[in-house]
């Protein structure tokens, strides 16, 4: 299957990248700027681009991103501290940010002759991000179908829709994903701060999974309490 993949050059679509190049064959990665506070993940994309040796796409959509104002990823919010499912890690919500996204990739595709779409989102986003979930996936692949009638059969692939990080974690051992080179924090200093929800969660998952975490955190040990908090 001929398949380009959505990647941020976070931990999970750098992953998915690896194993869509180790199962079918990789087209392609596509990146978005869409104005995010940092574009530092978007190097360690281009990075696995260069690994698997294919084509590597930055598709500017800022003008979008000024729109969807808000957010704790575009605007000067503060980006809150704590568990990656906590009520406040709603101020990441970019809106619709992978229904624009996907419909872009799903042009490229299409215009391409590629036959999937792949999208590393997984059900730890299902808190808060409605555009990650399940059902949204699935009704996703509903409008392109009738969106390309005719022209084109391209499929969404999400493979960890239902899936926790730590089996991302898991599943990106077996392909040899280099952890270390893969961006989550939303803070985008020079090292993860471990506070944030997303570093939060990517310790969490390394934990979880049994395999060691490269990565280097400002506080690595943050997460501990902001687990203890959740579960009380």
């Amino acid at each position: 299957m001929k398949t380009l993949v959505v990647c941020s050059g976070g931990l999970d679509s750098v992953t998915l990248a690896h194993k869509v190049a180790a199962q079918h064959e990789l087209a392609g990665l596509l990146s978005f700027d869409y104005g995010q506070r940092h574009r530092k993940e978007l190097g360690f994309a281009a990075l696995c681009a260069e690994r698997l040796n294919v084509p590597h796409r930055i598709i500017d959509i800022r003008e979008i991103g000024r729109g969807l104002s808000g957010s704790a990823l575009t605007d000067s919010v503060d980006v809150p501290d704590g568990h990656y499912a906590e009520d406040t890690m709603k101020a990441t919500v970019v809106p619709n940010r992978n229904a624009i996204m996907l419909a872009t990739a799903f042009g490229l595709a299409a215009a391409h002759k590629v036959e999937a779409v792949a999208t590393a989102v997984h059900g730890g986003d299902h808190f808060i991000y409605p555009d990650c979930r399940p059902a949204f996936i699935d009704s996703f692949q509903m409008m392109q179908d009738r969106a390309l009638d005719g022209y084109a059969k391209i499929r969404v692939y999400a493979p960890y829709v239902n899936l926790t990080k730590a089996d991302i974690v898991r599943d990106g051992a077996t392909y040899g994903t280099p952890f270390a080179q893969t961006w989550s924090c939303y803070k985008g200093a020079e090292r993860h701060c471990g506070r944030c929800g997303t570093c939060v969660e990517r310790r969490e998952a390394f934990h979880l999974s049994g395999h060691p975490d490269p990565t280097d955190y400002e506080d690595s040990d943050f997460w501990l309490d902001a687990l203890r908090r959740r579960t009380a």
